[in-house]
């Protein structure tokens, strides 16, 4: 929770990291959306623990982009939330989910990456300083996947039931 909204402040973020920032805010927004679009799937294809899954990605992807437009407005930025782009609607099966999770979330880790070099070649330490928060998080958020992956890879064509019974509990170790 926000204590203040500190609407103007001495300290101005440069115009391309800002720019770079609100690219990042469209970037977390279509995350959260994907993993809604892929949660609604998983629960209309049967299974609600891979959707309960993709609906608490999704709304973690969400807070991503609320911590971006506060940084960007307690700076003296103007942080506005683009359009963001249709994602799919339906996927091959719950591997074909997870190996695309996880490709996405190498783009934006090479994106996050994109950003901590803007920060330094602006000389904007402090954005560099947090926006180490993300590079860890975005370690987990691979680690994690690839967690989940490595286990369907073990199933094979076996039963998805208790891997969509148990994959919370996967989420809940992280």
């Amino acid at each position: 929770m926000r204590l203040f909204t500190n609407k103007k402040t001495n300290v101005m973020l440069s115009k391309k990291v800002e720019e770079i920032l609100v690219e990042q805010i469209e970037k977390e927004g279509f995350s959260s959306n994907l993993y809604l679009a892929m949660a609604s799937w998983a629960e209309t294809e049967g299974y609600p623990g891979i959707a309960n899954w993709f609906y608490a990605q999704a709304e973690e992807e969400h807070g991503h982009m609320l911590k971006l437009v506060h940084y960007i407005i307690d700076r003296g930025g103007k942080a506005y939330v683009p359009a963001f782009k249709k994602p799919p609607i339906a996927w091959k099966s719950v591997t074909d989910a997870f190996q695309q999770t996880l490709a996405h979330e190498q783009t934006i880790s090479k994106s996050i990456n994109d950003i901590v070099g803007v920060c330094l070649g602006e000389k904007d330490y402090a954005t560099y300083q947090w926006m180490q928060w993300y590079v860890n998080e975005q370690i987990e958020e691979e680690s994690s996947v690839k967690a989940i992956l490595d286990r369907l890879k073990l199933l094979g064509d076996g039963s998805l039931y208790n891997f969509d019974k148990d994959i919370m509990l996967m989420r809940s170790s992280k």
